[in-house]
């Protein structure tokens, strides 16, 4: 993995420069700044939150290899603007983005009681009727660098990703195995394989989210909306479930093959009931399922290509994620 310097964004010529950025942008909306800003960085962002005569707005800057989510977002707040936040200000060349406040999120109106499992059945065919209405503009996605994790490109990803000793580590203490990195490069014929499958049932490539959590989506009066784009590919759409399935057994207990599960998979896939039949969209969701733990690698490969010494601290996430690509899946 090449690592690329990031801007110095301690340095006060660039937090000056941030900041008169995002009061020309709350300008243009007729607000101002009320106060200073609280920061959270992290190796692959700076976010800011921004006090305003209108409430807080968030101002983020993401470091070069995540640096696509400011177009992405522009791009999904035209083509689906109910479905996530409407960008204050844009700029896809420094990666930066200002948006307003977007009220509590799923994990705050859960920790109030709600039914877990009954929420996210609501949430997930939303989200499924984003991931339809992009599929035909995935083309434009990709223009502005999202980055390619489409079926028929993933067996060259695992490649590259298998010899990428910096990030994989093999026989480091916090790296991969030997034995699991050479069962790795034994599974490669397979993957192919479980890749041309899935590229061959016919479901069109979409933005495909990559770490839908509770923690990622706005509950709000208007609706569900779905943030934080960082991790963001042109994939199988399917390949949602991964992450979604996982976050919601863990926080509410369930064990791998409960029923709920199997409830919100379904929820989710009756969108594309229209062309498909159950059958083959529960066995296409299991094979995204499993190649997208791939694609999990990849993206925070890109999250940790930074000089930040903080990166460190994420040192077993690249590894981790591809090593769970011979691990069984959830239904």
């Amino acid at each position: 993995m090449t690592t690329t310097p990031n801007a110095d964004r301690s340095s006060q010529e660039w937090r000056d420069a941030a900041l008169t950025w995002v009061s020309d942008a709350l300008a243009r909306h007729g607000h101002r700044i009320t106060g200073p800003v609280q920061p959270r960085l992290r190796p692959w962002s700076l976010v800011w939150r921004v006090p305003t005569d209108v409430g807080d707005a968030w101002f983020k800057a993401n470091n070069p290899g995540t640096r696509y989510e400011a177009g992405l977002l522009a791009i999904l707040s035209r083509l689906t603007p109910d479905a996530v936040l409407r960008p204050l200000a844009v700029d896809p060349e420094r990666g930066w983005t200002l948006l307003p406040e977007g009220g509590p999120s799923l994990r705050d109106v859960l920790a109030g009681g709600d039914d877990r499992v009954a929420r996210w059945e609501r949430v997930l065919p939303a989200y499924a009727e984003l991931q339809r209405t992009v599929a035909p503009q995935a083309g434009v996605l990709l223009d502005v660098g999202v980055p390619d994790h489409r079926p028929e490109r993933l067996p060259r990803l695992l490649d590259e990703l298998l010899d990428d000793r910096e990030s994989l580590r093999p026989g480091e203490p916090d790296g991969m195995s030997v034995e699991l990195h050479e069962r790795l490069r034994a599974y490669r014929v397979e993957f192919a394989a479980l890749c041309r499958r899935l590229d061959e049932m016919g479901i069109p490539a979409t933005v495909q989210h990559d770490d839908l959590h509770d923690g990622n989506v706005f509950a709000g009066t208007c609706g569900y909306r779905f943030f934080d784009w960082g991790d963001a590919s042109v994939a199988h759409p399917f390949g949602t479930l991964l992450v979604t399935l996982r976050s919601v057994a863990h926080a509410a207990e369930l064990v791998d093959d409960d029923p709920a599960l199997s409830r919100l998979r379904d929820a989710y896939l009756e969108a594309w009931t229209d062309r498909y039949d159950r059958a083959t969209l529960r066995e296409t969701a299991h094979l995204a399922k499993r190649v997208t733990t791939v694609s999990r690698a990849l993206s925070w490969r890109r999250a940790l290509a930074t000089d930040d010494p903080a990166r460190d601290g994420y040192a077993e996430a690249v590894p981790g994620w591809l090593g769970e690509l011979l691990a069984p899946t959830l239904v």
